[in-house]
């Protein structure tokens, strides 16, 4: 690995390690407890949030999700909703998001989902490295959005970590996105 790509490693880890803390210290701050459902990120995000010395204050839990039957059974995703959109879209991550209102009380509940790697529900208008992000709190969606982002399925899952960072930081009224 050449000298540029380790800075730049090392540089995107220190980032992200800021985001992560930066979104924790605006939970505790606001009384704020958050479960996640993950699928594409396979609790990457609620890994990141569980290292703060006080996740225990905000991190209710997670749920990996990374079977389109988990969705269904566990998250009560409808089938119809999943043959419709696919695992892979806005629509059913907003879907494993309203499940984790069911499965595990919180004040705001994350639903991740997307494709890191090929094989999945990709196209040309859903490329890989197309991620999908929503965030609630109650019926409030406080974000629904797409993402694509570059690299390999590391990369991806990275990036998708810590944008979720910044998109709960705006949320709960830390700054603008990254």
């Amino acid at each position: 690995m050449a000298l540029t790509e380790v800075l730049r490693v090392k540089v995107f880890i220190k980032m992200q390690s800021h985001l992560i803390d930066q979104c924790a210290e605006l939970l505790i701050l606001k009384s704020q407890t958050i479960a996640i459902a993950e699928s594409a990120t396979a609790g990457s995000f609620c890994l990141a949030l569980s290292l703060h010395p006080d996740a225990g204050s905000y991190l209710k839990g997670g749920v990996v999700c990374y079977s389109a039957c988990v969705k269904k059974d566990l998250l009560q995703v409808p089938q119809n909703l999943l043959d419709r959109f696919t695992p892979e879209s806005s629509e059913a991550t907003l879907a494993i998001a309203k499940g984790m209102q069911l499965v595990m009380p919180a004040d705001i509940h994350v639903g991740i989902t997307g494709l890191t790697r090929s094989g999945g529900s990709e196209t040309e208008r859903k490329p890989v490295g197309s991620m999908f992000f929503c965030g609630l709190k109650g019926a409030t969606v406080l974000f629904n959005t797409t993402s694509v982002f570059q690299g390999d399925s590391d990369e991806i899952i990275r990036q998708a970590t810590t944008f979720t960072a910044s998109l709960l930081i705006t949320a709960l009224g830390g700054g603008s996105r990254v």
